[in-house]
């Protein structure tokens, strides 16, 4: 019997004919990215069911999010970018999850992966943020993959990747994509970033799954492609905060650990559908005749509880993440990196926080009645959202909690995320 070749999907690889110049980068303020990332939302709620059917972000809704200048957000100054803070990337991605969980995700990594972008080598930065058009400046759409990681066999002047990745967020309107992998023959500690165009990349279709349907995190296929070795990293050194952008820059954005980063821009897009599912089920309780009665469900005390506790488990999970980006931030001093009884602490912090958002679409999707399954009604969609995020690998509570509780007890780690 012949085996079946699997199906791919065509990327939609953006011609980045719409990079914004200096001039306007320089005049783009924090309150202004957020304002244009806030009005966006009504958007892409209205298309939220579109991109859960056609599995991946809308070329229109991505295009809209490209113009507001959101993925210049971690790009160094030195290249143009905005190099804004941690808090403002959180208020200029949240409202783009209330509006689709879906594409909120696929655009606060998108985000992320530029300042992933800036651990690499110096030569690879230039190239990448540092050629322009004119007088624009140029940013990178790129999917983040590591599991499991690929093989990379020593050649002259860097590698050859093989492999196959899964959960390649982004990959769908990407130029460049980074994969994991291990050297043939060499350090069993050492993995490789590695980062080639989408063009020398397979897509396969294998996103068919039960929520963030929209995000079109496909797996990718690499077959013995040449990676020179200035677009290669050590992701340990990214892990620990000592990678090339903790040599290049001043800004202690650029020598934070990777995984508590990792673990909030993730998070955010549990936050936002939280948030969303609570307006949900607040106006919903205004419109909803408790059966049997002639009364609305907003007289309720018990759904009052469920409203009020709901909120405050969306905002207390908001607050966590802050709290977890800026300790990471704040820790990371050229003197001394955070121990692993600080980075296990900020880990197990994040996954409670996706815990607690969880929680809250749980408990208000509880009391709403059938009709919150209706396709037409966006709770069903939050709900089978923030199940399948929480399942990322940094949400993994046991895990998390597991590692911090060796640390608390004077135990080396049994496991790298952290």
């Amino acid at each position: 019997m012949t085996d079946l070749k699997p199906l791919t999907v065509q990327p939609f690889i953006p011609a980045n004919d719409d990079f914004m110049t200096r001039a306007a980068l320089a005049a783009l303020t924090p309150a202004e990215l957020i304002r244009r990332t806030t009005a966006l939302k009504p958007l892409l709620a209205a298309h939220a069911a579109e991109c859960e059917r056609v599995r991946h972000p809308l070329v229109e809704t991505w295009n809209a999010i490209r113009a507001t200048g959101c993925f210049y957000h971690f790009i160094p100054k030195k290249y143009g970018g905005l190099e804004f803070d941690a808090d403002s990337f959180i208020d200029a991605m949240l409202p783009l999850s209330e509006g689709c969980p879906s594409t909120g995700w696929v655009a606060a990594f998108c985000v992320e992966h530029n300042w992933m972008l800036t651990q690499f080598p110096e030569r690879f930065q230039d190239e990448i943020f540092g050629t322009r058009a004119g007088d624009r400046v140029p940013y990178v759409i790129a999917p983040g993959v590591t599991a499991p990681p690929g093989k990379a066999v020593p050649v002259d002047g860097g590698y050859r990747i093989s492999g196959r990745w899964k959960w390649g967020t982004g990959v769908m309107h990407s130029d460049w994509v980074l994969v994991a992998c291990a050297i043939v023959d060499g350090p069993a500690n050492v993995v490789l970033f590695c980062a080639l165009p989408t063009r020398e990349v397979t897509v396969i279709d294998t996103w068919h799954i039960d929520g963030m349907e929209g995000t079109g995190s496909h797996d990718l296929l690499i077959d013995d492609i040449f990676v020179p070795d200035y677009r290669t990293m050590d992701m340990t050194e990214m892990r620990n905060g000592t990678a090339h952008g903790a040599r290049l820059y001043d800004n202690p954005l650029y020598r934070q650990p990777m995984i508590p980063f990792l673990g909030v821009t993730a998070a955010i897009s549990g936050v936002g559908a939280a948030r969303a599912a609570v307006a949900q089920f607040r106006k919903q309780l205004a419109e909803r005749v408790v059966h049997g009665t002639d009364m609305k469900q907003a007289e309720k005390p018990a759904a009052q509880m469920r409203l009020a506790n709901a909120n405050v488990m969306a905002r207390t999970a908001e607050l966590l993440l802050r709290d977890a980006v800026n300790t990471n931030i704040a820790l990371a001093r050229p003197e001394g990196r955070a121990d692993f009884t600080q980075r296990s602490h900020m880990r197990l912090q994040i996954a409670q926080a996706m815990e607690l958002c969880r929680q809250a679409i749980m408990m208000v999707a509880e009391a709403s009645g059938a009709s919150a399954h209706l396709r037409s009604n966006p709770m069903q969609r939050y709900l089978r959202d923030v199940n399948v995020m929480s399942n990322h690998i940094v949400y993994d509570k046991d895990g998390a909690a597991e590692l911090h509780g060796r640390a608390l007890i004077g135990l080396p780690p049994n496991a790298l995320t952290f």
